[in-house]
C-alpha cells in the first residue's frame, strides 16, 4: 500500500535543469533593466568616465597647461615657506578690496605655487571667482586668473570645465548635482545588473573571464563588453557611490544614519554671538596643527559668511588606528572652538565610511595604484557604452531577420 502511494523520485539532473531554467527566466528580467538603463544613461556614463579619468590627474594637467602660474622654482637648499599671513596678504593685495578670500590650497610639492581663491562681486547678483597664485618661498604673486562667473555655468578654465561637467553636467549646483546624483544611483543598478548577467550559470568561468581568440567581430564585441564590465565593477561601484555621496550628501547621510551615527563637517555653523571679532585663518590653522602636529596642510576653507566655519584639512597625518592619513578640523570662526573632527581613527563606522568616499572617488586612497585603477575604470565607461550599443543593434537586427524568415515560411 505504501509503495502504491509513495511520491515519485525526482531525478537530480532534472532538478538542476529546473533551477537553471528559473535562473535564466529571472535573467531575462535583469537583461531588460540593464538594457534600458544602458540605453538611457550609457552616454552620460561615458561623460562621467572620461572626465573622471582626466580629473584623476587634474593637478598635473593644470600645472602642465599653465606652468608660469602654477609652478615655482624650488630653492636648491631646503627652504621653509613664508608665514601664511604673508602669503594671504600678498594674495589680497592682488585683488580688489571687496574681494573675499574663500579658500586656500597648500602646494602639493616643492615646485608648486600656493593657490588662493577669492569671490568678487561685480554687479547685482553676479559674482566672479578668481584664483591668485603665490610663490610660497618668497610670498610673491606669480599671477591670477578668472575661474568662473555666477551668471555663466561654463567655467573659464579647462579643468574647471571638466569638473563642472563631471559633477553637474554644466547645469549648475542646484539642479546639476541632484540630476547627476540620481543618475549615479541608477548607474549603480546598471552595473549590478550587468554583474548578474555576466555570472556564468553553467560554471564556465574561463569563458566568462577571458576574450575568445580568433573569434568573429560579433563575439569579440560581446566578450569585450562582458570582460571590461566585470574587471571594472569593483572600481566602478565605489566610485559611483562616492560620486552620489558628494553630489547629494543631504540625501545619503540620513540613510547612513539608519546604521551608524554620521556627522557631516559641512553642516556645522559658527556662533556669531560667541565673540565679536573673528579669528584669522592663520590662527585657525594653528589650532588644527596643535591637534594634529604631523602631516602637511592641504585645504583651508575660509569663513566668508557670519555663520561659516573654518575647515582645515591635513594630509600625511601619522596616527595609529587608520590607514588613511587625511584629517579635517572644523573650527568656529569666533571662539576658535573645535566643532568637529573628521578622523577615521576615532570616528563611528558611519563617519569612517564617509571619510573614505573622496579618497576612493579620486583614487588617492591607494596612491598611484588607486589613481591608475580609477583612471582605467573611467576609460572603460565609453567602451561599455559603445560595445553595449553594438550588442543591442546586433540582437535587434537578428530579431528582425528572424521575423522575416518566419513570415516567409508562413506565406509558403
Amino acid at each position: 500500500m505504501n509503495r502504491l502511494f509513495a511520491p515519485p523520485k525526482i531525478n537530480q539532473p532534472d532538478m538542476k535543469q529546473q533551477h537553471l531554467a528559473k535562473l535564466k527566466a529571472r535573467r531575462k528580467t535583469w537583461l531588460v533593466v540593464h538594457l534600458w538603463l544602458g540605453l538611457a544613461l550609457g552616454f552620460f556614463l561615458s561623460i562621467f568616465g572620461i572626465t573622471g579619468s582626466i580629473l584623476v590627474f587634474h593637478a598635473e594637467i593644470n600645472e602642465l597647461l599653465r606652468p608660469q602660474l602654477l609652478t615655482v622654482a624650488a630653492p636648491e637648499t631646503h627652504s621653509a615657506y613664508r608665514p601664511l599671513a604673508d602669503i594671504l596678504q600678498a594674495g589680497q593685495a592682488a585683488m580688489p578690496e571687496k574681494a573675499t578670500h574663500s579658500f586656500a590650497n597648500y602646494p602639493r610639492n616643492d615646485a608648486v605655487a600656493f593657490k588662493l581663491m577669492y569671490t568678487l562681486p561685480v554687479a547685482d547678483a553676479v559674482t566672479e571667482r578668481w584664483e591668485v597664485y603665490v610663490n610660497p618661498y618668497t610670498a610673491q604673486v606669480t599671477g591670477k586668473r578668472l575661474m568662473s562667473s555666477s551668471d555663466n555655468f561654463i567655467p573659464h578654465t579647462f579643468i574647471g570645465f571638466i569638473f563642472e561637467l563631471h559633477y553637474a553636467l554644466l547645469l549648475g549646483e542646484e539642479i546639476g548635482y541632484v540630476v547627476v546624483g540620481i543618475m549615479g544611483m541608477l548607474l549603480i543598478i546598471s552595473v549590478l545588473t550587468g554583474l548578474i548577467l555576466w555570472w556564468p550559470l553553467t560554471g564556465k568561468w574561463r569563458q566568462a573571464l577571458t576574450i575568445k581568440r580568433k573569434a568573429s567581430m560579433e563575439r569579440l564585441n560581446f566578450d569585450l563588453h562582458k570582460t571590461s564590465g566585470f574587471y571594472t565593477t569593483l572600481v566602478l561601484i565605489p566610485v559611483l557611490f562616492s560620486g552620489v555621496y558628494m553630489d547629494i550628501p543631504e540625501r545619503v547621510v540620513p540613510i547612513l544614519e539608519l546604521f551608524s551615527p554620521v556627522t557631516y563637517r559641512y553642516w556645522f555653523q559658527s556662533n556669531p554671538h560667541a565673540n565679536p571679532k573673528p579669528i584669522t585663518m592663520p590662527e585657525a590653522l594653528a589650532i588644527a596643527e596643535q591637534l594634529y602636529p604631523t602631516g602637511r596642510p592641504d585645504w583651508i576653507y575660509g569663513a566668508t559668511q557670519p555663520t561659516n566655519t573654518y575647515m582645515i584639512c591635513k594630509d600625511g597625518v601619522t596616527e595609529q588606528g587608520s590607514f588613511l592619513q587625511r584629517r579635517c578640523v572644523v573650527i568656529d570662526q569666533y571662539s576658535g572652538k573645535i566643532l568637529d573632527v573628521d578622523d577615521p581613527a576615532i570616528g563611528t563606522a558611519g563617519e569612517v565610511f564617509t571619510h573614505w568616499q573622496w579618497p576612493l572617488h579620486s583614487g588617492q586612497a591607494f596612491g598611484w595604484t588607486g589613481r591608475i585603477l580609477v583612471f582605467l575604470a573611467g576609460l572603460a565607461c565609453p567602451v561599455l557604452y559603445v560595445t553595449g550599443g553594438i550588442r543591442w543593434l546586433q540582437k535587434r537586427r537578428a530579431a528582425k531577420q528572424h521575423q522575416i524568415k518566419c513570415r516567409s515560411h508562413s506565406i509558403r
